[in-house]
């Protein structure tokens, strides 16, 4: 094939492909608000079966409900009739995926799953397939080619099919009322659970390691509890009460150099003189993303956190948030 007949190719594909999932949104009725409707008012959860290239949607659609407030898993067609059906109870919903609707492996284990009295979502491409006709509700993901030369691969069937059950999860998803929080707490461990669940006082340093000293404090005095601390750098400048009153930098102090002369008495200074007063804060219940942007933006390589009665409770560093991954 020359260069032009690849692309050629390439792009009939992605045409025919596209065409099969656009057409979807036009067949879609009362069958698929019927087929939330179940999954929304179900007991126990998505069994999710298919064989084939049809079980390597199946298996994608259940990973996407599991992590989107439905709880789901795969079943494989052929072990079920060995022993795994019974993972399986009426309070389940069963989704099924077949193009051609017939399936043996699918058809074999339908009498079962009926006497369970377990609802059946069936998605396929035949509307008078047996699977179509046993099924409570069938999806219509029937596909007009499919994108192989030679029509026989499962090519655009496939991508329907998993559009069309996207389309259910995310409906289903939304009907829930399922939240960003409720997301993040499916994926703990990933990118995303970092930046919805993690929180300011996480990740702050506190308690001991929280560097502060008092209004009456000298420069000289700041300096000291700023090098003997675990964070380094920055001191938060409190009153009686604890109370933020400001923040003191190693950056002021290098700034503060050049403009007196006499080393001794810089350091007799009052902190209170010198240090950057009503500094920006963050709360320890913000998202130590949302602080992560703050101090991106403004630069800053550190934060202090104070509550809600304005006490210094500790200090973000930008150190951290690129540990946690969210700088």
């Amino acid at each position: 094939m020359t260069e032009h007949e690849i692309l050629q190719q390439a792009r009939q594909t992605l045409a025919i492909e596209a065409e099969a999932v656009s057409s979807l949104s036009e067949r879609l009725g009362a069958a698929f608000v019927e087929a939330v409707e179940l999954l929304l008012a179900m007991g126990g959860r998505a069994v999710v079966c298919g064989i084939g290239k049809s079980g390597a949607v199946a298996r994608k659609l259940a990973g996407t409900l599991a992590s989107t407030g439905t709880p789901a898993f795969f079943m494989h067609p052929a072990e079920a009739l060995h022993g795994d059906l019974g993972m399986v109870t009426g309070d389940d919903v069963v989704i099924m995926f077949s193009n051609s609707g017939e399936t043996d492996e699918i058809l074999n284990i339908l009498p079962a799953i009926k006497r369970l009295g377990a609802p059946i979502i069936g998605i396929c491409g035949r509307d008078s397939s047996t699977l179509a006709q046993e099924a409570t509700v069938a999806l219509d993901a029937s596909v007009v080619q499919e994108a192989c030369p030679l029509g026989l691969s499962p090519t655009a069937s496939t991508t329907a099919a998993m559009a069309l059950g996207d389309a259910l999860a995310m409906a289903t998803m939304a009907a829930r009322g399922f939240t960003v929080e409720e997301y993040g707490a499916t994926h703990p461990q990933g990118a995303l659970g970092r930046r919805v669940l993690l929180r300011v006082a996480d990740l702050m340093h506190s308690g001991e390691d929280n560097p502060v000293v008092p209004l009456t404090a000298t420069v000289l005095e700041a300096l000291l509890t700023m090098s003997s601390a675990s964070l380094r750098g920055v001191v938060s400048v409190v009153d009686d009460e604890g109370r933020l009153h400001g923040l003191f930098t190693d950056g002021d102090f290098r700034r503060l150099m050049p403009a007196v002369a006499d080393r001794n008495e810089i350091m007799a200074q009052p902190v209170s003189e010198v240090m950057t007063r009503n500094p920006t804060t963050a709360g320890p219940d913000m998202l130590a993303a949302e602080a992560a942007k703050i101090m991106d933006e403004r630069e800053f390589d550190n934060i202090p956190v104070v509550d809600e009665q304005g006490r210094a409770v500790g200090i973000l560093d930008v150190q951290d948030l690129m540990k946690a991954g969210l700088l």
